[in-house]
């Protein structure tokens, strides 16, 4: 019962980094925010029992930090089969693949995507994650999740109607 508050606990914390993640107007601020959300998700998923799901939040982790300084497919490649391979390894029923597609999707994001592209990717991972959070009961990943990818639509939004603007200036 302790674990599961402290589990919990980290879930909220996670949410609180998440919200100041999407609304990184700058990729770099943006990826080093959720380098610190990855490490505080490993920690909530341990403390819930979700193993793939802390080996996706490691594997996000360590991703992020590489795409601080990298930006290559190559890499992304490398990232995807390691999540790939090591996912199907570890699960034991296809609903466990989950966190995996959202991690596979989050990493070709960061490393290949830029601007409102990659926050596009986000959604897509986002969406995989909250499936997976509602699945392990992650209160604090769920309300993340939701609120994340209300954030990044209003990020987006913005981001568009600044070219947008640029645009119609340059004329």
């Amino acid at each position: 019962m302790e674990y599961l508050t402290w589990a919990q606990g980290f879930g909220f914390v996670s949410f609180a980094l998440g919200i100041s993640v999407f609304y990184q107007k700058n990729d770099r601020k943006l990826k080093i925010i959720m380098l610190i959300l990855n490490l505080n998700h490993l920690v909530h998923f341990l403390l819930l029992g979700s193993i793939v799901s802390a080996l996706g939040a490691l594997l996000s982790a360590l991703r992020t930090a590489t795409a601080i300084y990298v930006s290559s497919k190559m890499v992304a490649t490398i990232f995807i089969c390691i999540a790939l391979v090591s996912g199907i390894w570890l699960s034991d029923t296809i609903w466990d693949l989950w966190p995996i597609l959202g991690t596979i999707i989050g990493t070709y994001s960061v490393f290949v995507l830029k601007g409102v592209h990659m926050r596009i990717g986000f959604l897509g991972g986002s969406t995989c994650w909250l499936i997976n959070n509602i699945l392990v009961g992650s209160i604090g990943g769920t309300l993340l999740e939701i609120t994340v990818i209300s954030v990044n639509i209003f990020t987006i939004l913005s981001l568009q109607r600044g070219q947008q603007q640029k645009y119609v200036a340059s004329k």
